[in-house]
């Protein structure tokens, strides 16, 4: 099929068999690829009782039909499991780099593991070529050491996916890293692969992803990549090419949804001191860019002297700045980016990690963590060098480390006060406080991994004024938006590309261009029902797994307590105004999808 390699490669650990199968055009045209074709193959496999760190739960890497191809930011790939070790309920996550199309050029569209080995593996894919190596001299290994030594075995210029030693000690917090600073971050995918003793995946391959209409996707990508480039946000000269992601600080501290203190408030005073373009003034050595990329947003960074210098790194994005800046009441942009290093390092995703130890903070603040537990770590808020040590604590499940491997749930829980973890499902909600815009926080609320901002971005008209301006404080038709939203965001996550290009790129583009690759000559609403179709199934999913309205909500702070101080003062959620409306829009019926919506999906 244009678009696709055509096989699946589907890899037992428990006993060592690798095996090709193909992608058929039907599901193909159902799901796409990428998040669509992994819940699709999660949910024929589904065992809703399955241990998230046993041999039954399964991990698929896919990629989709734009990866791989001119189709601008066709650089990524999407990583599901059947149960998340963190949430307790489906895994997912998404990461860019160059590993989506090597894997492609390697003859694949998509991996899947099942099983776990007694030693540790890692799997070689060469020009359609697979095995299993012996990785137990890897173990043990950071990403960096791992992806190095794997490069210089395979003997070409492979891209690695690989996991630290926080997925080898199976914290819930763990992550995937790919090209060494590219992360499949969320929900715990680290500690999977660490649970079948499998330490990396390395591709490479020089095959191509044939395109139906090449003329005219030329075509297309030139008229996609000009609305790019004159884009204010993602283009020549705009904020993401200019500050990366993090020039986000500033203008998420104006609005006064900046969270602070574990969300204690949205207003940090600092903020500029950890800001994009302080970023860029001190500590910025380059711009780098993941595979057919026009944006650029990753930062090389490098911190030259001090108790938290790195020589050379990538980052820290918005996200990681807030999480261990802002949300540890930390101000120090160095300590900061060491942070992030280490999360890089070690494997661990910087969202759940920073929050989990500003969790924490909180906790020892309210002194329910015993000093005994703490070991003399003054995990206060404001408390760089605590923060920093606490990462490392965490990726080797040291001390009070090994109660932070958990995430902020099972420490709330912990130490009796569940209120006070910042989690939508089991998730760590990001860096924009819902209290100050009102469709993030439906959002955060409905996403179906939890606490989620890139299920449905909705500070792109919200904040950014992009394809509009909506008033953040209002309700009124954001539960329209959501849906709107999270559905095709959902066709972005299963095409497989980066959601930047949606600044400027509509559903429009996606159409012509995923039609020119393949072929289909698509419509917007039957690719918008694709997408649709994907989030039902993901919520069908979650439902086996007993998540449904009762889940679908906020942790009280942000619904019940108003903002203290900032622009957004006396603010809170006002979710319970706007989930009536979503679940009508949505036909689903006490957050489950109705009969008749799945008949209209192909879902029944």
């Amino acid at each position: 099929m244009n678009g696709y390699m055509g096989k699946i490669l589907d890899v037992d650990l428990n006993t060592g068999r690798l095996a090709d199968r193909p992608i058929d055009e039907k599901t193909a045209r159902k799901f796409l690829g990428g998040k669509g074709l992994g819940l699709a193959i999660i949910y024929d496999e589904l065992k809703p009782d399955v241990d998230p760190l046993g041999p039954d739960n399964i991990i698929v890497f896919a990629t989709g039909p734009a990866t791989g191809t001119s189709f601008p930011t066709g650089g990524r790939y999407h990583v599901m499991a059947m149960k998340s070790p963190l949430t307790g309920s489906v895994g997912s996550s998404n990461s860019g780099g160059r590993w989506g199309p090597l894997l492609k050029a390697a003859g694949y569209d998509a991996i899947v593991v099942r099983g776990a080995s007694d030693a540790p593996m890692y799997l070689r894919i060469i020009d359609g070529e697979a095995e299993l190596v012996d990785a137990s001299g890897l173990w043990g290994n950071t990403t960096f050491q791992a992806t190095d030594e794997i490069v210089a075995d395979v003997g070409h210029n492979a891209s690695v996916a690989c996991i630290g030693p926080a997925g080898e000690n199976l914290a819930a917090i763990s992550c995937i890293v790919n090209d060494n600073y590219r992360a499949a971050g969320r929900t715990g995918m680290g500690a999977v692969m660490g649970s079948k003793k499998l330490k990396a995946i390395a591709v490479y391959g020089t095959g191509k992803v044939t395109v139906a209409r090449p003329d005219e996707m030329k075509e297309q990508v030139k008229s996609a990549l000009q609305k790019l480039k004159e884009n204010p946000v993602a283009g020549t000269g705009g904020g993401l090419q200019t500050y990366g992601t993090a020039v986000l600080a500033n203008v998420l501290n104006e609005q006064g949804a900046y969270p602070a203190r574990n969300f204690q408030t949205g207003y940090f005073p600092d903020a500029d001191k950890q800001s994009g373009e302080t970023l860029a003034e001190k500590y910025l050595i380059g711009k780098k860019a993941c595979w057919g990329c026009p944006i650029s947003c990753g930062r090389s960074t490098s911190v030259p002297d001090g108790a938290f210098s790195v020589t050379r790194g990538e980052g820290p994005e918005y996200e990681t700045i807030f999480a261990f800046g802002s949300d540890c009441g930390i101000t120090e942009l160095d300590a900061i980016t060491k942070a992030n290093h280490l999360c890089n390092e070690l494997g661990l995703d910087t969202i759940s990690t920073g929050a989990t130890i500003a969790c924490a903070m909180e906790l020892v603040e309210n002194g329910k963590i015993p000093e005994s537990r703490l070991h003399g770590l003054n995990l206060a808020f404001g408390n760089a060098g605590a923060m920093v040590e606490a990462v490392w604590m965490t990726a080797y499940r040291a001390g009070i480390g090994d109660d932070l491997a958990r995430g902020s749930m099972a420490l709330a829980e912990k130490y009796g006060v569940p209120e006070l973890s910042m989690t939508v499902k089991g998730l760590e909600i990001p860096a924009y406080d819902p209290r100050a815009i009102q469709g993030i926080g439906l959002n955060y609320a409905t996403a179906n991994r939890g606490g989620c901002h890139v299920s449905g971005y909705t500070i792109s008209p919200e904040i950014l004024g992009l394809p509009e301006k909506l008033d953040p404080y209002t309700t009124e038709g954001k539960a329209q938006w959501v849906k709107t939203f999270q559905d095709f965001t959902s066709v972005v996550n299963s095409s497989v590309v980066c959601l930047f290009n949606t600044f400027a790129l509509g559903l429009p583009d996606y159409t012509e261009m995923l039609s020119c690759i393949t072929g289909w000559d698509l419509t917007d609403q039957e690719l918008l029902m694709i997408g649709e179709r994907v989030t039902n199934l993901e919520r069908l999913i979650i439902n086996r797994y007993g998540f449904d309205e009762k889940d679908d909500t906020l942790p009280e702070r942000l619904t019940s307590e108003p903002m203290p101080d900032g622009p957004a003062s006396g603010q809170v959620s006002q979710l319970s105004m706007m989930l009536p409306e979503y679940y009508e829009l949505r036909g689903w019926e006490h957050g489950k999808p109705g009969s008749e919506k799945l008949r209209e999906l192909g879902l029944s």
